[in-house]
This record gives structure tokens, C-alpha cells and sequence, in this order.
């Protein structure tokens, strides 16, 4: 981290910050706890987990433009960044006090909004605090970071929680106290089951969450501003937001690329959001799962930092082509998974969990890389100074993309009541990424940009 100036380092760190929601709240603990809380109430819980990303995803998508054309002005942009946090981390404090499924639907909702809603702030400043010349390898070890500290070590303690949370020595739960006068008193604590260890993860979560956004906060600058109306501010955002949705339409490359991204980062959305949701309907048991996921999140720690530095030798374009290939080899992999799990068609619960184990390691190897060059790409193809705007945009995309994953999975496990058949849906959403991308690539000459 030596290599990083101050403001380069505070940005990377909040990624270390907010990917404990990714990982703990979008893939691994939460997933399992609603899903399991929701079928044990007679509902589809995989299918009620579906909508609500998707309701998340439509509400921010309808306001990202505009949080992208108002942070774009001066003294703005940090104030909302503050807003967003905020906000999020007291959704999560809601969540950790519920105990319906429905109400654990409602705080999930608000505080993804408001944690998405955080990282498009996030996003737009890179060009903030770096050059063009280092967004690839800046962006890279933002996602890398995320990955061994934000998505590890909040990771970590909730398995322990979860594993061995009731099994913890008896003075934890309780003890036996003497008063000076030989009063006798007995402190009793919970026992940490499987319920109380997910809402100890959330509250860790928020605490985390905002814990780390203090460097950013402190240290990055909004460098590139526009200057503030003296009247009309909100009529000027709407303005400039129309306008930039114009430039980017006619800027053949840029559109090129940001509806390729519409499609395939859906996909990568879908598969971290589902994957959980997913093998609970299957019936593979919850440790398993989510030891597999931790230890993806080893595995995506160096190979978001390895798809850094192919940048610097590889076209950009090239690097994000192979990863979508790799996705469609994950979807394939696990529609077998579960074709073959099927009244035990092919094979047992312990086979499936290997091949859940694959998975994993298979999406660690690309999941953190595709989305940090997606970022860098995106950030080389637009205008610093409108960044907040772009960037809105992005977020956009990003979003109303993640809508037709869920909606996908949830429309044809509503028709098929298969859950095998659902996954294999998204492959839709990834081809068509591809087939954007191959098509467009002749307007996407990035060449490997070198430092020195």
C-alpha cells in the first residue's frame, strides 16, 4: 500500500469497509436467514428474496441520474456519501431487531438502497484520486481489499458464530455473582443460536461499515466540481443529467460499453445475490455453503489484484470477454449441480457440495476482477470533471440491469418450480453482454495503459 499516495489509499479502504454488506448481507449470512425464515412459514423464500433485489435495484436505478448530477457540484458530493452511510447503517440496526420475514424484507430493501447508493459516490471519485494511467491498478486493489479484509474478516467471525455459537463456554451465557454481604445474583445472557449469531452479524456489519468510511471521509477531495446555481439547483441536475444521458449515447464506444455492462454485470449480480438462495432450495446444508463462500473470497483477493496487472499488457476489452466466459461455465455448472441433485438424479448432497465448492472457486477467480475493470474501463472512457453524472449513469445501468437476473430467476422458478432451471436462466444475460461486446469491440480500442 506503500505505492499509493493518501487519498488513493483512503479511497481503497472503503472498500475494505462496505464489502462486509456485500458479502455478509447480499451473499452469505443474510441470504441463508431469510430464506430459511421465510420457507419455514410455508412461503418460496428464494423467491421473495428475488423480488426484493429486485425492488431495491428499481428504486436506486430511478434515482441514481439524479444523486449523480447533484453530487457532481461542489460540497455536495461528500455530504451525500455522510447521507448514505448513515442511513444504511441504521437500516441495518432495524434489521438486527426483527423477527418476521416480511419486516427483514423491508429493512433488506432500505439498506441496500442506501448502501448501493454509497458507492456510487464511492465510484466517482476515482478520478478524483488517481491519473488515468493508474484507475486499473487503483481500482483493482479497491476490490482485492474488499475482498481479504471487509469480506474476510467480518466473514470469519460470523461462521464462528454461526458454527460454534452455542457450544461457547457456560460464562459466556451466564454467571453467578456474590455480593460483598454474600447476596448471590445470576447474570444470564442468550445463547448465541443460529438467529442471534446472523443479528450479532449484522450489528458487526454496520460497525464495520462505518468504522473504515472514516479515512475516505477524511482525506479524498472532490477535485473535479462543478460550481453550484445560484438558483435552480435541482432543475439544472435534471438538465445536466439529460444532457449527459445524450453524450453517452452519442459517444459510440461509451454506449457500446455501458449497454454490454448493462447485461453481464446483471449476471455477476445475480449469481453473488442467488447463490445461497439458491443451494437452500436445493437442500445443501447452510455451513457448508458458506465455508465455500469464504473461502471464495480468499481466491478473489489475488486474482482481482492478477486482472490489475493484466491491464497493463492485456487490452481491458479482452479481460472482461474472458471472465463473462467464465460466468457462463458457472451458470452451466450449476444447473447441473442441481439437475443432478434432483430426487438424487445423479448424484447425492455430498457430491453437490463439491461441486458448490467449484463454484465458488470459480467465481472468486472472477467475480472481484470483472467488476474493477468494468469500473477502470468506465472511468477511462469519461470526462473527470462530469464524473458524479457518468457515473450515475453507471450506477443506472448497473442497477435496472440487476432487476432482470432476480426477475429471470424468480419468473421461471414461478413457472418451472425448478430451481435448476432458474440459474440456468441468467446465462441470457451474459450472452448478450458478450454478443455486445464482441460486436462493438472495433469502438473499444483501450490499449494497455503502462505506468511510467
Amino acid at each position: 500500500m506503500k505505492r499509493f499516495s493518501r487519498e488513493e489509499r483512503s479511497w481503497i479502504m472503503y472498500d475494505w469497509a462496505n464489502s462486509a454488506f456485500a458479502t455478509i448481507m447480499l451473499a452469505a449470512i443474510f441470504p441463508v436467514f431469510f430464506v430459511g425464515m421465510a420457507g419455514g412459514e410455508g412461503t418460496q423464500g428464494s423467491l421473495w428474496w428475488a423480488r426484493g433485489m429486485a425492488i431495491s435495484r428499481l428504486a436506486l436505478g430511478i434515482a441514481a441520474p439524479i444523486i449523480g448530477a447533484i453530487i457532481a457540484y461542489k460540497g455536495y458530493k461528500m455530504r451525500m456519501f455522510i447521507i448514505f452511510i448513515s442511513f444504511g447503517i441504521l437500516f441495518h440496526l432495524f434489521l438486527s431487531f426483527q423477527s418476521g420475514w416480511q419486516l427483514l424484507l423491508v429493512g433488506y430493501i432500505f439498506a441496500n438502497m442506501f448502501w448501493s447508493a454509497s458507492n456510487i459516490v464511492y465510484d466517482s471519485y476515482l478520478p478524483d484520486v488517481t491519473t488515468k494511467d493508474r484507475m486499473d491498478k487503483v481500482s483493482a486493489w479497491g476490490y482485492a481489499m474488499g475482498y481479504i479484509g471487509g469480506s474476510t474478516i467480518p466473514f470469519m467471525v460470523s461462521i464462528f458464530l454461526i458454527i460454534f455459537g452455542q457450544s461457547l463456554p457456560v460464562w459466556i451465557h451466564g454467571a453467578d455473582w456474590t455480593h460483598t454481604e454474600g447476596a448471590s445474583f445470576r447474570v444470564n445472557f442468550p445463547y448465541i443460536d443460529n438467529a442471534m449469531a446472523v443479528r450479532i452479524s449484522i450489528v458487526m456489519t454496520a460497525i464495520w461499515w462505518g468504522i473504515f468510511s472514516v479515512p475516505m471521509i477524511r482525506n479524498v477531495r472532490h477535485k473535479y466540481a462543478l460550481d453550484v446555481p445560484r438558483t435552480g439547483m435541482i432543475t439544472q441536475a435534471l438538465k445536466n443529467t439529460l444532457a449527459t444521458a445524450g453524450k453517452i449515447v452519442r459517444t459510440k464506444g461509451l454506449f457500446v460499453f455501458i449497454i454490454a455492462y448493462f447485461f453481464y454485470i446483471d449476471g455477476v449480480g445475480t449469481v453473488i445475490g442467488m447463490a445461497t438462495a439458491y443451494g437452500t432450495e436445493l437442500g445443501l446444508g447452510p455451513e457448508g455453503m458458506i465455508a465455500a463462500l469464504f473461502v471464495m473470497q480468499l481466491v478473489a483477493m489475488p486474482f482481482s489484484i492478477l486482472f490489475g496487472k493484466l491491464a497493463d499488457k492485456v487490452n481491458s476489452i479482452n479481460i472482461i470477454i474472458a471472465a463473462i466466459c467464465i460466468y457462463l461455465v458457472i451458470c452451466v455448472t450449476g444447473f447441473v449441480m442441481g439437475f443432478g441433485l434432483e430426487d438424487e438424479r445423479w448424484f447425492g448432497a455430498d457430491v453437490a457440495i463439491v461441486i458448490f465448492w467449484a463454484l465458488a472457486f470459480m467465481v472468486g477467480t472472477v467475480q472481484g476482477g470483472i467488476q474493477a475493470t468494468s469500473r477502470a474501463v468506465y472511468a477511462r472512457l469519461i470526462p473527470p470533471e462530469n464524473s458524479g453524472e457518468y457515473f450515475g449513469f453507471f450506477e443506472i445501468f448497473g442497477r435496472f440491469a440487476a432487476i432482470l437476473g432476480p426477475f429471470l430467476y424468480a419468473t421461471v422458478l414461478s413457472i418451472t418450480g425448478r430451481p435448476p432451471f432458474a440459474i440456468l436462466s441468467i446465462m441470457f444475460v451474459f450472452l448478450v453482454g458478450l454478443i455486445i461486446l464482441l460486436s462493438g469491440k472495433k469502438h473499444l480500442n483501450l490499449r494497455p495503459v503502462r505506468e511510467g
